[in-house]
Order: structure tokens, then sequence, then C-alpha cells
């Protein structure tokens, strides 16, 4: 029964720190990132099996852990405050070219973020090319361009406005 406990309170305890931690560090990995999910990772395992390492153990641990995002997942569901919570909204960062300066603050993001989402989705290099950059609940970044502006325009596509 300590098993199961101990795995319910390490979920909800990681839940609650990856929110605080925000979007963008989940949707962003760097190479520091990854060796701290490897340190959770380890911690997380001494936290949850303690002593015992056995088959049994582990298979315990895993099914509750199941059964809890299962059961996050339909609470969610039933719950649309709740997963607002959890997983975030999507929040616009730059609207018609212009930063909003406050939310990118919130989401600790910056203009090289934006710049670099728009180039990689886009080809676009000016923030006035962007219509909406939006932070998405999963932490990636949607970029919608001005009409006309992009890889359509660039690659002379018959749906170019300048084709």
């Amino acid at each position: 029964m300590d098993m199961v406990l101990n795995a319910a309170a390490v979920y909800v305890i990681l839940m609650v720190m990856l929110r605080l931690a925000g979007r963008r560090t989940v949707a962003t990995m760097t190479a520091f990132d990854f060796v701290l999910l490897l340190v959770i990772g380890e911690a997380t395992q001494q936290a949850l099996l303690g002593d015992d390492v056995s088959l049994t153990g582990a298979i315990v641990v895993i099914a509750t852990l199941v059964i809890l995002n299962v059961g996050m997942s339909l609470l969610k569901q039933r719950l649309p405050h709740l997963s607002c919570w959890l997983d975030g909204a999507p929040l616009i960062v730059v609207e018609h070219g212009r930063m909003l300066d406050a939310r990118m603050r919130q989401a600790r993001i910056d203009r090289d973020d934006v710049l670099f989402a728009a180039r990689a989705a886009h080809g676009l290099e000016r923030l006035d090319q962007i219509k909406y950059a939006i932070l998405e609940a999963s932490g990636g970044l949607t970029i919608i361009p001005v009409a006309g502006e992009g890889h359509a325009r660039a690659a002379g596509r018959p749906d170019s406005p300048a084709a």
C-alpha cells in the first residue's frame, strides 16, 4: 500500500512542479533539461519503489501511475477548468507584428524564440510579417503569418498573391 501512496504523491508533486516550470520548459529541451529529467527519473524511482526492487513492486507502481493518468484525463474532460489549470490555454504573444511584452514575460519567451519559430515554420524574418504568434498549451509556438507572407510567397507558388 505504501508504494501506491508514494506513486500517487510523486505523480501529484511532479504535475505541480512541471506546471509551475511553465509550458516552454516542457516543449523545449536543452541538454541541461535532459540531464535534469534523468536525475528526476532516478530520484523518482527511489521514491516510488524504496527498498522493494521486485518485479511485482514495479508493476504495482506502473499500474498506479497509469490509473492516475487515465483518471486525471477523465477528470479533465468533465471539469474544463481543471484542464485549463493543468494544461494551460493558448496564449497570444504577438499580435499584428507587435510583441505583447507582459504575456511574453509571463510565458518566459523572448523575441528570438518567436522569430526562430517564424523562420522554421514559414521562413519569416521580421515581426511585422507575423499576424499572430500563439504559445500553445503544449509549449510550442504557432505562427500565423500576415496574408501573402511566408513560404508560399517566397517559393512563388500559384496560391501566392505575388505569383
